[in-house]
């Protein structure tokens, strides 16, 4: 029997017990039973009634207060049915809750994304916005919120994208303030409403610009010299030459084939070390064996025209490849004898830095490079006066080659020069890629016997 039955049996009952009295009553005072019993039953249910009502008036205002606190009405048809009221709103709060949490971290992984995200509604109404996007776009996620999107964000190629309604393609536009190139992308759903994908591409953008800049560079660079030998070959093939001519004629094709051997040579050089792992940490090597084959390589380069000096430390170890150090100084070195005058001065030494590290400068007494080109200068192919450093044999790729080689090791290439006052060439090694025998650590035997031979 379910409750309303139950409660239909009490009322009867209640009823029947009223009766009941009414007729005791009736006939102690002499009156009629059957009105002694009506009288009874309908005192009993109108009490019953009161009551109810004001367990129910009760029950109103546990509903209106918000269930805030437990029901004190734990028996019979009222506690039964704020029960059940008190369960299904409780089920109802945590579904909310549990759909709440999965919304806040649906919007946290949009967040982490590195791309921004932007929700707008069939009048293209901002209705919410990452960080991310709000940053690409120029925005404040809160204050533009209900914002029509266009009056915020007016590249001419977003605005016909929104406008064409045809979103198969990303468009790119600039960043605010013209810091960079975005890719945005927007894709209708709903009812609607548009998913707009913002995407910083600034860097790639770069890095496409780049590529294009270097095919350009070294098919102009090997272009030169193929012209030069060919047009050289062809007058050999051609023209009657005297002797001293054909002489002259092969010295030239000689100079240029030597010019597209070390451009060549330079840009395997730079694939191998973008290509390979990091130089190891635990093969030591003298920088006194790396000094002398740098000395003797500029002391042939300068053939007395300058004045040279070096200084490679005390006993210096240094951690990593040979080669490749032995690459990086050497071109530093023949850099500053190139563009150095005759009777200039050009200096090496070695010097200890207090984090325990070290730094191998390279001084000279040339022209010096004005201020403007030097965050430029180990850009490949960058060259501050093209034609000059052609005739020096320069190739535009050996400051490219040093900072790849002094990352490589965890270190840093510093330049400060100045126009008439000469330029340094720095390259800072850290702590764990130096040893001196002094600092209490003696070096190893290997490079120990490698520094006596």
């Amino acid at each position: 029997m379910g409750w309303m039955g139950w409660r239909l049996a009490f009322t009867l009952a209640v009823a029947a017990a009223g009766g009941l009295l009414g007729t005791l009553w009736g006939a102690t005072r002499g009156a009629h039973s059957l009105e002694g019993t009506l009288a009874g039953a309908l005192i009993a249910v109108t009490v019953l009634f009161l009551r109810d009502l004001v367990v129910g008036h009760r029950v109103l205002r546990w509903l209106s207060g918000g269930l805030t606190e437990s029901p004190r009405w734990q028996i019979g048809l009222w506690g039964e049915l704020t029960a059940r009221v008190e369960r299904a709103v409780r089920g109802r709060e945590r579904q909310i809750e549990q759909e709440r949490d999965r919304l806040a971290q649906f919007l946290s992984a949009i967040e982490a994304s590195p791309n921004g995200v932007l929700l707008l509604d069939a009048a293209e109404q901002i209705r919410w916005c990452s960080q991310t996007a709000a940053e690409h776009l120029g925005l404040d996620r809160h204050r533009d919120i209900e914002q029509r999107v266009t009056n915020l964000v007016r590249a001419p190629a977003f605005v016909a994208l929104l406008q064409s309604r045809q979103f198969e393609h990303p468009v790119q536009i600039p960043q605010p303030g013209g810091q960079g190139v975005l890719s945005v992308m927007v894709r209708a759903y709903g009812d609607g409403q548009r998913l707009v994908l913002t995407q910083d591409i600034t860097e790639r953008e770069r890095a496409d610009a780049m590529r294009r800049d270097f095919v350009a560079n070294v098919s102009h660079e090997i272009r030169t010299p193929l012209t030069v030998v060919a047009g050289f070959v062809e007058t050999l093939t051609n023209l009657p030459l005297s002797e001293v001519e054909r002489k002259r004629v092969l010295s030239l094709m000689a100079q240029q084939t030597q010019r597209m051997q070390s451009l060549v040579g330079d840009l395997l050089t730079l694939a191998r070390l973008e290509g390979s792992p990091r130089p190891p940490t635990d093969s030591w090597v003298p920088l006194s064996r790396i000094g002398a084959a740098v000395e003797a390589d500029a002391q042939g380069l300068s053939a007395s025209r300058h004045r040279l000096s070096f200084d490679w430390g005390d006993g210096v170890g240094l951690a990593g490849s040979e080669a490749e150090l032995l690459s990086a100084i050497t071109n530093l070195v023949s850099n500053a004898v190139r563009y150095t005058p005759d009777g200039g001065e050009v200096s090496v030494h070695w010097r200890d830095r207090a984090d325990g590290g070290g730094e191998i400068a390279v001084r000279d007494t040339g022209p010096g490079i004005a201020a403007e080109h030097l965050p430029r200068l180990t850009e490949r192919f960058y060259r501050v006066d093209g034609s000059r450093s052609r005739d020096t044999g320069g190739t535009g790729l050996g400051l490219a080659i040093v900072k790849h080689v002094v990352q490589r090791h965890g270190g840093e290439l510093l330049i400060d020069s100045g126009v008439g006052v000469g330029s340094c060439f720095t390259l800072v090694l850290p702590a764990g890629r130096v040893r001196r025998p002094l600092d209490g650590r003696p070096l190893p035997e290997a490079v120990r016997a490698l520094a006596g031979r």
